[in-house]
């Protein structure tokens, strides 16, 4: 068995967004088998555990991954993940992962597949919601696929957007407010936020929105009456109306499962799409189990250069 402390520093981000791309292309083909995510809570956060086999790529295995939003307090990430990866034919435990790192990487890859499919244009300004890890993972994979002419940044501390910006000052990136982030063509959002960041009346015809930050029961960052002028694309529907964007607006009457436009899965084989220039379109991101093994696989190809052997 082989433990990797942490691969995801040295992979190549055009391949882990590919990977992820392929494995939403599976999902969709119903070619994957992969439960709902299962929580625990607590008081300060919860964790999930996430199973799933991608036959294809002959790789199943389990992802332990919390979430702690006060944890930067304590200079402890916010998300940690642990991954263990099972030989199908056996059952046999072949290796164990860090996937703090290939968590950031796969959920960035996520938003940036979504982005490559229904922004309006390939050339796009690039508002994000946040300035954490995930903001920045978001960045980088989505400059893999489009072209981001400017960069506008609100976090709840400006500092925080401030030092992000130096960053990504190649990008002219600038802090702002929601509202002005709300004017870009592309927006990200990724707070751990329980109310509505972004309201409806910001966001103009033709916006893509990729909302990552609600990925829990009763987290939502979206005003609703966004939600219902546009058309929003869920990465798996079951998850998204249990833990997704959408799961507050449909326990209260706002939104219906119904509603769901199709999944990323469908929009990357071309079975669903972005309709028109003027349409806003929405990408409820949960995270999947799937990606993880899909980014294992490329890692576990780096073996060489990362791992340990237990005894």
């Amino acid at each position: 068995m082989w433990y990797y402390p942490d691969p995801s520093p040295g992979l190549d981000i055009p391949e882990v967004n590919a990977a992820v791309e392929e494995a939403f292309a599976e999902h969709a083909r119903g070619h994957v088998q992969m439960p709902p995510k299962v929580y625990i809570t607590f008081d300060t956060g919860d964790f999930r555990t996430m199973p799933a086999y991608i036959p294809s790529l002959g790789i199943a295995g389990v992802k332990i991954v919390n979430v702690h939003p006060a944890n930067p307090l304590q200079h402890i990430p916010t998300v940690m993940a642990l991954l263990v990866i099972l030989d199908p034919a056996t059952g046999t435990p072949v290796a164990i992962l860090n996937a703090t790192g290939l968590t950031d990487l796969r959920t960035g890859a996520s938003g940036a597949i979504a982005a490559k499919y229904l922004a309006p244009s390939r050339t796009v300004t690039l508002g994000l919601v946040g300035s954490g890890r995930q903001a920045a993972a978001q960045v980088d994979a989505i400059a893999a696929e489009l072209e981001i002419t400017r960069l506008r940044v609100w976090s709840r501390t400006e500092k925080h957007a401030a030092l992000f910006c130096r960053r990504y000052a190649a990008m002219d990136c600038s802090t702002a407010t929601l509202k002005q982030v709300c004017a870009c063509d592309v927006i990200v959002t990724t707070t751990p936020s329980r109310e509505p960041v972004i309201l409806s009346e910001w966001v103009a015809e033709g916006t893509h929105i990729n909302a990552i930050g609600a990925d829990a029961p009763g987290k939502q960052e979206l005003d609703p009456g966004l939600l219902t002028r546009a058309r929003v694309f869920v990465d798996d529907p079951p998850q998204a109306i249990h833990s997704g964007e959408i799961n507050v607006p449909i326990e209260k009457g706002l939104f219906s499962p119904e509603q769901i436009a199709g999944t990323i899965g469908e929009v990357v084989l071309g079975r669903k799409k972005r309709e028109s220039h003027g349409e806003i379109t929405i990408f409820d991101s949960t995270g999947l189990a799937i990606q993880d093994l899909a980014i294992a696989g490329i890692a576990m190809k780096n073996r060489n250069r990362v791992m340990l052997e237990f005894p």
